[in-house]
């Protein structure tokens, strides 16, 4: 997360700060998670228990729209000011590393939450998968930056990854919903 900001900064990348921002948003993510599974783990009641993944749920989809927010306005102002961002070759390496990762990971995550019937988990490889998708999206910008100097091909893919994100996002607020209905 922090390495992928600090090379956002550093090369003026506005999908490698949205990268390191959705790093971010899956840490808490998880850190929620882990809440909610040890209020279970404890012989939480099913009350306390339904809360708990009530309150993680709408916390992951919280965090999805507000990426959504900074993917829209960032990559709207790159494009209006003309924002030329720099190689990175640790961006690269990074995002390299999690198009590798990340899907594994949402997958994993897409098992584990049938089994104990996590639909904040369920959300969180949602996350997951975002994050897989936004590092292809980083890779192949920063890629075109890199050999051609195609600098405005990160905000025009970051306004086409945000189709998906809005999608993924609504689905996330969805079964929020459905888990407030549940209580």
């Amino acid at each position: 997360m922090a390495v992928s900001i600090g090379a956002g900064i550093t090369a003026g990348s506005i999908l490698l700060i949205a990268f390191g921002i959705d790093s971010l948003i899956e840490l808490i993510s998880g850190g929620i998670l882990l809440w909610r599974l040890r209020v279970e783990s404890r012989g939480g009641d099913m009350v306390q228990v339904e809360r708990a993944e009530h309150r993680a749920a709408r916390v992951v989809a919280f965090a999805l729209g507000l990426l959504c927010v900074y993917v829209l306005i960032s990559a709207v102002y790159g494009l209006l000011v003309r924002s030329k961002p720099e190689s990175s070759i640790l961006g690269i390496g990074v995002s390299a590393a999690a198009v590798l990762i990340m899907p594994y990971l949402a997958v994993t995550k897409r098992r584990i939450s049938g089994r104990i019937k996590s639909e904040a988990l369920a959300v969180d490889a949602i996350n997951s998968i975002t994050c897989a998708y936004m590092a292809g999206v980083v890779l192949l910008g920063l890629a075109l930056n890199a050999l051609w100097g195609w600098w405005w091909v990160e905000s025009v893919a970051a306004l086409l990854f945000l189709i998906w994100l809005l999608r993924e996002t609504w689905e996330a607020f969805e079964e929020a919903q459905i888990e407030r209905n549940k209580n």
